[in-house]
């Protein structure tokens, strides 16, 4: 289960809006997330907590196919992202990193930057504990799950190979 206070963004957030393009130089994870959302919201690194969650509107991760942006958004200690619809690169690029993404309107229409977001990824359940509203988003098929919580395609991979080899 994922808890979070949520940090709430509107339609249309591109990637260099979540990690500016003058970042691009820079690959370490931890150095990405002090600048992530710095150009849209200021104020985020400073008080986004480990487990806390994005809530958007549309489109999130439109722009450039940059591996950059999920990968602040996860250092920065963002537990998931919950949209009403994500660019397919960016959706593909944070499954592959292990950041979940959850598409959800009802979510987004009703959540408030601030509230508290509980979610359960393998049954798309989305429960706002501030407002007492309980949302399904489409859950993740098991291997995807497994994607996410093994931390990203890399280590998945490296467990499979290690499960086949003993």
């Amino acid at each position: 289960m994922l808890t979070g206070k949520v940090f709430k963004y509107g339609a249309n957030v591109d990637t260099d809006a979540i990690i500016p393009a003058r970042y691009l130089n820079v690959s370490e994870p931890p150095e990405l997330a002090k600048h992530c959302m710095e150009d849209i919201d200021i104020d985020f690194v400073n008080e986004v907590k480990h487990g806390d969650i994005i809530v958007a509107s549309t489109n999130f991760g439109c722009g450039s196919s940059r591996e950059h942006a999920p990968i602040a958004i996860k250092a920065a200690g963002v537990s998931a992202v919950v949209a009403a619809s994500f660019a397919r690169i960016f959706f593909r690029n944070a499954i592959n990193i292990g950041l979940p993404l959850l598409e959800s309107p009802d979510t987004v229409i009703h959540t408030e930057a601030g509230d508290t977001l509980q979610i359960e990824l393998q049954s798309g359940i989305i429960k706002n504990v501030t407002k007492g509203l309980t949302f399904q988003s489409k859950p993740y098929p098991p291997f995807m799950t497994q994607i996410i919580s093994s931390g990203g395609l890399v280590e998945y991979t490296k467990q499979k190979l290690t499960e086949s080899v003993s």
